[in-house]
């Protein structure tokens, strides 16, 4: 292995050990308590503030996030928002905007053409079932653009397998680190772990956390993320997720949801920006729990919190 290999790896797990303790705030955020505590009685409510045993990867506990956008200046709250947990699929919108980062610099199209290689076509199954478009093959000739699509919409791994080959790990960890997002670096590809490219064979799994997830969004709704054309196109990316059955299902009717959910074993994940016309917020939220038992976790969540939200708002 290169020795640059072996830097990097250090790199990764040195800030991840660190940054499990805490994190940065931003400092265009300001901190509100009395909303935490607010956020912090609904979790206790939901029984959501305790220990998780997350099998051979030990105890977990949640990470979430809100940020209200009413004001001028954001207002962050939560519980636990520094805890760095597995993201499952929500990382592969760190993945997206590199590539749209790459294609802004003109490094080449959303139309360019790829072509899948054996390894990386990994999904047996449609992670949404109901969407028509077929499962990626080994040779299937596809554009960026549609990779881009499945792995956003309908969270397919065997299209983020191939647009983190396209993107590069490097390039997409220093996305990461100009933002400050020290512990969240992309480390693997969804597949085997004897199937990885050389270098990664043995590299910890990828981790974030909310407040992470929660900057990312906020970048991506002020047109900060890299420049508006990538916050836009990541936005128009978010609004057209297929998986609805998580805190989707505690919006109102008329509340859009730009969001990316991941779900995998022991994790079930939510991450977007809610407006509903009166109200714009972000939350970021992990739980260490099976899917069965996190969705009506998520739905009376995410009921509560757009309940003190505009409650808040109210003039």
């Amino acid at each position: 292995m290169h020795s640059s290999w072996l830097f990097f790896i250090f790199i990764i797990v040195s800030t991840s050990k660190f940054f499990s303790q805490g994190v940065d705030i931003p400092d265009y955020f300001v901190t509100d308590s009395t909303l935490s505590d607010q956020i912090l009685e609904i979790v206790n409510e939901l029984g959501l503030a305790g220990d998780y045993d997350v099998g051979e990867d030990g105890i977990e506990q949640i990470s979430l996030a809100v940020v209200d956008l009413a004001n001028k200046a954001p207002v962050l709250a939560g519980y636990k928002y520094g805890n760095f947990i597995y993201p499952a699929s929500v990382y592969k919108m760190y993945v997206a905007a590199e590539i749209l980062h790459q294609i802004s610099l003109g490094e080449y199209s959303l139309n360019r053409i790829h072509i899948v290689e054996g390894h990386n076509a990994v999904d047996k199954n449609k992670e949404i079932g109901n969407d028509p478009r077929p499962l990626i093959k080994p040779g299937d000739t596809v554009t960026v653009n549609y990779l881009l699509d499945l792995m956003i919409t309908r969270s397919d791994n065997s299209a983020a397998n191939c647009l983190i080959d396209i993107a590069r790990r490097e390039k997409i960890n220093q996305l990461m680190s100009k933002y400050n997002w020290h512990g969240s670096e992309v480390t693997r590809k969804f597949l085997r772990r004897k199937f990885e490219d050389p270098g990664y064979e043995n590299i910890p799994g990828t981790e974030t956390c909310a407040l992470h997830a929660a900057d990312f969004m906020y970048k991506i709704e002020t047109n900060a993320l890299v420049d508006p054309w990538v916050s836009q196109q990541m936005k128009i990316l978010l609004g057209r997720q297929l998986d609805n059955t998580k805190l989707t299902k505690g919006l109102p009717d008329n509340a859009v949801f730009y969001h990316k959910t991941g779900w995998y074993s022991f994790w079930t994940n939510d991450v977007g920006i809610v407006n509903d016309g009166n109200i714009r917020y972000i939350i970021s939220c992990f739980l260490p729990l099976k899917e069965e038992a996190a969705l009506p976790k998520f739905r009376e969540l995410a009921s509560r919190i757009h309940h003190l939200i505009s409650n808040r708002n109210k003039h």
